[in-house]
């Protein structure tokens, strides 16, 4: 195991099926097959475990769903189905149920994640996924990290250019900022 998970475990993440779980989320619907990122931090941190948990072999799996906006969380049944379809996704990659293997389960809606961390829309990237590109004259920026603010610059996940957890958005407001001190 842990060869297989130092790194991020990408499920059903190919153009067609992130494109497909986009249109299904558009429509209102949770993806069939959502896809998602799985990461297995107490490899790398087994401090995150008990003494007595690691010593049974446990590990802890930490998975993010994507094309899953707040708005398909409205009603009460959601969540279950996020579940559901969820854990349809992991099984459709995996050579037998996940289930039979999960000691417990916690999964939060990004309403959930918004109330319980103060995220707005509990966007875990910030704001909604989008291309990497200007899509209006007010995107348009010499790093990709200006805001409407003089001397504000975004350096996170929600950055323009770059954002996830590269760090580029980090690299590119040092460099604004480097600019903007030289003027």
């Amino acid at each position: 195991p842990e060869d297989a998970f130092t790194g991020t475990f990408h499920v059903n993440e190919g153009y067609e099926q992130l494109d497909e779980a986009y249109r299904q989320a558009a429509a209102g619907d949770i993806p069939a097959l959502p896809p998602c990122e799985v990461y297995c931090h107490s490899l790398t941190d087994p401090s995150i475990l008990s003494a007595d948990l690691r010593a049974q072999g446990m590990q802890t799996l930490t998975l993010f769903g994507l094309h899953m906006p707040a708005r398909l969380f409205a009603d009460a049944d959601a969540k279950q189905r996020a579940v559901a379809a969820t854990l349809r996704s992991l099984n459709s990659v995996l050579a037998e149920p996940i289930e039979d293997c999960l000691l417990g389960l916690e999964a939060l809606t990004p309403p959930e994640l918004e109330a319980e961390l103060g995220m707005p829309g509990g966007h875990i990237f910030h704001r909604d996924l989008a291309w990497p590109f200007a899509e209006s004259p007010e995107d348009v920026g010499r790093w990709g990290v200006e805001t409407e603010h003089a001397n504000v610059w975004v350096c996170g996940a929600g950055a323009r250019r770059g954002g996830g957890v590269s760090g580029i958005p980090g690299h590119n407001a040092a460099r604004a900022v480097l600019e903007a001190m030289s003027r």
